[in-house]
């Protein structure tokens, strides 16, 4: 568990403050993350790598010459928001272009492609790549649908040599396909990792137990077995892997890889050097050469009990780029010529960055009639609020059954910034609009992860319907919760029956379009609206999920409800309350 920490909603901002206090020859702070401490020549690619908290070195450690020009980090276990990716990747920019590279979650790609959306607004050519190496998420036919896991630092490794040998973007992205094409993880875990503040693991294993097949966001394992000796969970790591080759490898005989053991948190170096000198001679066995081998903690899941294997199957360039030297906080190989920190550079703030938050506490004109539907707006993001609060361990819980198990936090930073935004807003003298789409950028950023994203999406989308001159009706607040309906689906791409909250927006927005189509008031339409939520909500217990982290572990999840979709049907019935008294 974690013994020392503050307040755990602080956790990952201390940690990063403290991170870049101790490396501050290599790293520096940047909104959002962080970024080479060292000059990078003008005209070479950025490779900005992220995701969230709590798997140290991963992302923030990596950062330096020969990896990457700089990391987004999200909070813990969550990914980092656009704003924040967009801010990093900003500052890494040195007129190149930028390729991001991220594990392959739905919160992560979600939010790295909404940045790199805002990059190329700002005219900076980007690119992006999804690490996908955890043969356990997914068969061979659904790669794509792979989760990322330690495959990530031989991927990111990859980009980023060709990055600092000169490479033009498009070749930088070439070589990060090619790596990641030829990357497979798989991993076992003896216990489950416990979040700061939390006073129980995500998971847990029985005793004499392993579970197999285990992802880094306290994800239970695909399956288990018994608890096995150090050579037989070598062997058990090798020949998984050895049975899925990439594509242009018939046999390993012959064939070079680099190879990764890696430690997730709590099985110590000794262990793990147990573990490799059978590793080693199995793959030996089988023929194939190991170049460059690495033992230990490259990407962890906080304390999690656990390993995991990494085979890269080179060629002659990835080989060459996997022996490049690097020099990062976490990372080093061969020799790189000295450098000094680049002090003129100053640390850059989001304000300076990002046009989405704007530089000075200012907002757009608005109607008194506006003004007044922009109380109502308050008080209803108030109960929701109140509402994540009281449900946030709950959520928690349902959402650690197939799942990671952060949702109720997600949501409670998520409403709470975004509540503590929109009173900003409102205090200034904002419009409806305006309150609910500082609320949604807030909402986004402070989340992070796929619910930050989609309640971002959600609340900009009624803030557009909305908007700041006119009084809004019943009508358009339904257009604006039909436009979120469509909005979320567009983004994350799930539809009814995945098992996500969109098994309860649909619903809802089509009742409520319904009843205000039949003339009732806002609140009456929103009462019936929210009851069919509720019944929705419900129903996903008896659904499998078809994306997401709890995908993997679909059996698992039948008869509980989608932790998304639960906390929407409890969102709708407060914000209806809400409505009531302001009615």
């Amino acid at each position: 568990m974690t013994r020392l920490f503050n307040d755990p909603a602080a956790f990952a901002d201390e940690a990063l403050e403290g991170f870049t206090a101790a490396h501050r020859r290599w790293v520096r702070p940047v909104t959002g993350g962080v970024v080479r401490a060292t000059a990078t020549p003008a005209g070479q690619v950025a490779v900005v790598i992220g995701g969230g908290s709590g798997h140290y070195p991963a992302f923030s450690g990596l950062v330096g010459r020969g990896l990457a020009h700089g990391a987004a980090v999200g909070n813990v276990f969550a990914s980092p928001s656009a704003r924040q990716i967009h801010s990093v990747a900003t500052a890494a920019h040195v007129g190149g272009g930028v390729l991001l590279m991220y594990g392959n979650y739905a919160g992560d790609v979600l939010h790295f492609g909404q940045a790199a959306e805002r990059l190329a607004a700002d005219g900076i050519e980007t690119r992006t790549f999804a690490v996908a190496d955890d043969i356990s998420s997914a068969g061979p036919e659904e790669s794509a649908k792979r989760r990322g896991i330690a495959g990530d630092l031989p991927v990111f490794k990859a980009a980023a040599a060709a990055a600092e040998q000169g490479l033009p973007l498009e070749e930088v992205l070439r070589v990060a396909e090619r790596a990641g094409a030829r990357t497979r993880s798989f991993g076992i875990a003896f216990s489950g990792c416990t979040l700061p503040g939390a006073d129980h693991p995500l998971f847990t294993v029985p005793e004499a137990r392993m579970a197999v097949g285990l992802g880094i966001h306290g994800e239970p394992g695909i399956g288990e077995e018994a608890l096995p000796t150090a050579d037989e969970a070598a062997r058990l790591l090798v020949e998984t892997l050895l049975k899925e080759l990439p594509e242009d490898v018939a046999d390993p005989a012959g064939q070079r890889a680099a190879v990764i053991l890696n430690g997730l948190g709590s099985v110590k170096y000794e262990e793990l050097f147990v573990v490799y000198r059978r590793v080693a001679a199995l793959l030996g066995d089988a023929g194939v050469e190991i170049v460059d081998p690495e033992v230990g903690e490259l990407v962890t899941s906080f304390d999690m009990a656990g390993i995991s294997l990494t085979l890269t199957w080179l060629d002659d360039r990835l080989e060459e780029l996997w022996r490049a030297p690097a020099d990062t906080p976490a990372y080093r190989k061969g020799a790189l010529d000295g450098a000094e920190p680049d002090l003129d550079r100053a640390p850059v703030t989001a304000a300076a960055q990002d046009t989405a938050v704007p530089a000075a506490p200012v907002v757009p004109a608005a109607s008194d009639a506006s003004r007044r539907a922009a109380g109502t707006v308050l008080a209803a993001l108030d109960a929701v609020a109140r509402v994540v609060d009281a449900h946030a361990d709950e959520l928690g819980r349902i959402d650690a059954v197939a799942g990671d198990g952060d949702h109720g936090i997600g949501m409670r930073r998520g409403s709470t910034a975004a509540h503590r935004a929109a009173a900003d807003a409102h205090g200034l003298g904002a419009g409806a609009g305006t309150v609910l789409t500082r609320a949604a950028d807030a909402w986004a950023d402070k989340a992070g992860g796929t619910s930050g994203a989609l309640w971002g999406t959600i609340l900009r989308s009624l803030g557009t319907a909305l908007g700041d001159r006119e009084a809004p009706d019943a009508a358009r607040v339904a257009e604006g919760v039909t436009e979120a309906s469509a909005a979320v689906r567009r983004l994350g791409g799930a539809e009814v029956g995945d098992k996500t909250m969109v098994d309860v927006l649909v619903p809802f927005a089509d009742a409520l379009a319904a009843a205000t189509g039949e003339g009732l008031p806002l609140a009456d339409a929103w009462d019936r609206a929210a009851t069919t939520a509720t019944a929705a909500a419900a129903g996903t217990a008896d659904l499998l999920p078809r994306r997401g982290r709890a995908r993997p572990h679909a059996e698992k999840s039948l008869g509980t409800p989608d932790a998304g979709a639960h906390s929407l049907a409890l969102i709708t019935r407060a914000v209806h309350g809400a409505l009531l008294d302001h009615h």
